[in-house]
């Protein structure tokens, strides 16, 4: 019994030193009477992170009057964008396709993507849409910028057929 206590507590105090040499303590002092304090190394990566919402995924503009036929053009709102990264930022526009997607007998298969243009202020400042990104604004790290859009269609009496068009409107949230 008594050589099973003493290989016990041999073999104890053979694990105890590579126990302690994995510890700093400071300042050095008994441990009933002083401190251990150890002290870590924490890390930690932080990625760039973007969110771009739009308040509307599909919109459907109001057929065009004779006013806007005489006009030539239409105004309407379009989505309110919101951004939110840790990092600077860049939002840009495009269309997906050259031309509206047209249905329908008689429908226009040529209007160009041009003919729906943006501006962030209504009735002023409107770009046609390309294929082509084209730049809307830029900022540095939020936790929620918006950006309000606006459309405007263009119409024309002899071009502008019955039918139904459809464009798709590509918003990219970038960071430089």
């Amino acid at each position: 019994m008594r050589r099973v206590a003493l290989l016990t507590a041999a073999a104890l105090l053979g694990a105890a030193p590579g126990s302690l040499r994995a510890q700093t303590c400071s300042p050095a002092a008994p441990i009933p009477t002083g401190s251990c304090t150890v002290a870590t190394s924490t890390s930690i990566t932080i990625v760039k992170v973007l969110k771009l919402t739009l308040s509307t995924i599909s919109q459907t503009l109001a057929a065009p009057t004779e006013t806007n036929f005489d006009s030539g053009h239409e105004d309407a709102s379009g989505p309110v964008v919101t951004v939110q990264t840790n990092a600077a930022w860049n939002l840009s526009i495009n269309a997906a396709a050259a031309t509206w997607t047209a249905t329908g007998a008689g429908a226009r298969a040529s209007k160009p993507a041009s003919d729906l243009q943006w501006s962030k202020v209504s009735g002023s400042g409107y770009a046609g849409l390309s294929t082509s990104a084209a730049a809307v604004t830029a900022g540095t790290g939020t936790a929620g910028s918006t950006v309000n859009l606006f459309y405007r269609v263009l119409y024309n009496w002899t071009l502008d057929t019955p039918g139904n068009y459809s464009l798709v409107v590509v918003y990219t949230l970038t960071t430089p």
